[in-house]
C-alpha cells in the first residue's frame, strides 16, 4: 500500500464531501507518536456518512468487500490502493469518541489529520481482544506499547472505564502494576 498516496486521497475526499472521520488501528497509533507496521488503515467514521464514503470509495477505484452494522472493509484494485476499513459510529459513546478526536499534522505539517485520543484508540483495542480471543495477544501488545510510551500522559480513570465496560479489569490491574506512573 501506498499509504501517502491513498493517506491524500482518502483526506481530500474527506474534506471535499465533509465525511466526518479519526483514524484508528496501527495508524493512528503512528500518528499519536507509537509506532508499529501495519499494511492497512482504519478508521472511525459516522454512520450517517457511509453513502458519501461508498461514493469516495468508489472514486478512488475501491471495491466493498464487507460491510454490517458496524463496519466496512474496503479493498483496492491495486496492492497500491492497499485495503481500508471503517467502523461506524452510531451509538452514544462512539459518537463521542468521533466528536473529541484531535487534529494531529502529517505530511510534514501540510495536512491535518482526524485521530482518536489515545485513551479511546485503547478502548477499540480492549474492545478487541476482549471480543475476539484470537487478537488477545495481539492488542495487548499494542496497549503495552502504548502504555509504554504514553502511559504518563492518559487519563487512567478513562482507561479503567473501558477496561471495565469489556470485563477486564483484572487486566487493567496488572497492566497499571507495570505502567502507571
Amino acid at each position: 500500500m501506498d499509504f501517502d498516496l491513498v493517506l491524500k486521497n482518502l483526506l481530500e475526499g474527506f474534506d471535499r464531501l465533509k465525511i466526518r472521520y479519526a483514524a484508528l488501528g496501527a495508524f493512528g497509533m503512528a500518528v499519536l507518536g507509537v509506532q508499529r507496521a501495519t499494511g492497512d488503515l482504519d478508521f472511525l467514521v459516522r454512520k450517517d456518512d457511509l453513502a458519501s464514503l461508498d461514493l469516495l470509495m468508489a472514486s478512488l477505484r475501491y471495491k466493498t468487500l464487507f460491510r454490517n452494522e458496524n463496519v466496512t472493509q474496503y479493498d483496492g484494485e491495486n496492492i497500491v490502493l492497499g485495503h481500508v476499513d471503517f467502523l461506524h459510529a452510531f451509538r452514544p459513546l462512539a459518537l463521542k469518541i468521533l466528536d473529541r478526536s484531535l487534529s494531529k499534522p502529517v505530511f510534514n505539517g501540510l495536512r491535518q489529520l482526524r485521530v482518536v485520543q489515545p485513551e479511546d484508540l485503547i478502548a477499540f483495542k480492549v474492545q478487541s481482544l476482549a471480543n475476539n480471543p484470537h487478537r488477545r495477544h495481539r492488542e495487548l501488545a499494542d496497549i503495552e506499547l502504548m502504555l509504554s510510551i504514553l502511559g504518563k500522559e492518559l487519563d487512567w480513570a478513562r482507561l479503567k472505564d473501558a477496561f471495565d465496560l469489556f470485563g477486564e479489569g483484572e487486566t487493567l490491574k496488572a497492566l497499571q502494576e507495570r505502567f502507571l506512573p
